[in-house]
């Protein structure tokens, strides 16, 4: 299949790479000149596309749009007065660049911080406009539905949790910090390498019309993940707050990935790859 990837960073980069080793034919996208000869090292084509939030590219980039699949893969960004309507209209200006191309299907990277921060257990249908603890969770609801309702394609929706992997670690961004709240809070989080595996099995198998979470099966509190992964990674463990009245835990739950799939975790414990 001829396969679009509109944001070629830190996932989408390994994503093309893999989906390449299968035989697909990958376009790449990326906002930064300095990228594009690394995505045509790497057997990408490659495009300088920018939608800020009106697309930003001259006419003969326009060829990224013709593909069987984009992979949407563009988080709010950050900065604007209006993450919220600066999201929709960037959502908005790729679903008219959909409309006029040969994609049929769009798989759209969203995030579980579309959920509330309410304790408990949380499925694909406890996301609710509006109800989500960010801006940029209520952003990305609201994209979610303009990508589902767009009758010129389809459209399957992945919730991942916090990314890690490779080079990223979470840990690294909390090593020597101190009174960090939420000691007792459970982690949701995802390997990069299944975010692939996940992307590319939807992609195949042409699975559509469908809203998953992605997050791995272990959920270790943020005190127990934090501070095995810094010692296990030589960093000075973080020190969190035991003294805490917020109770507004949630787990995210994927067994609806696991069983439409069906799908089983490489990495099904964060803590696991540590040990």
């Amino acid at each position: 299949m001829k396969i679009s990837i509109l944001g070629c960073g830190w996932l989408g980069l390994p994503l093309a790479e893999h989906l390449i080793k299968q035989k697909h034919i990958i376009k790449g996208s990326t906002t930064s000149p300095d990228k594009i000869e690394r995505l045509r090292q790497k057997g990408i084509a490659p495009f300088l596309i920018k939608f800020s939030p009106q697309p930003e590219f001259i006419e003969r980039e326009r060829s990224f749009f013709k593909a069987d699949v984009l992979v949407l893969n563009i988080p709010p960004g950050r900065g604007h007065d209006n993450v919220i309507d600066y999201h929709t209209r960037q959502i908005k200006a790729i679903i008219e660049m959909v409309k006029d191309s040969t994609i049929n299907f769009v798989i759209f990277i969203s995030s579980t911080s579309v959920y509330p921060s309410y304790p408990g257990t949380v499925t694909e249908k406890d996301a609710v406009p509006g109800s989500a603890g960010r801006d940029s969770g209520n952003a990305l609801l609201k994209a979610e539905q303009m990508l589902i309702d767009a009758t010129s394609f389809e459209t399957t929706v992945l919730r991942f949790g916090g990314l890690y992997g490779s080079d990223r670690h979470p840990a690294k961004y909390m090593a020597g910090k101190q009174n960090l709240p939420k000691a007792n809070a459970p982690v949701n989080l995802i390997h990069r390498d299944d975010c692939i595996a996940i992307i590319t099995q939807i992609i195949e198998e042409h699975i559509t019309g469908e809203v998953f979470n992605a997050v791995s099966d272990g959920h270790p509190t943020r005190q127990d993940y934090y501070t095995k992964a810094a010692k296990t990674l030589g960093l000075e463990p973080p020190i969190f707050d035991q003294d805490q009245t917020d109770k507004n835990y949630k787990i995210v739950d994927s067994t609806k990935l696991k069983k439409r799939l069906p799908y089983t975790f490489m990495y099904p414990d964060p803590l696991l790859p540590l040990a």
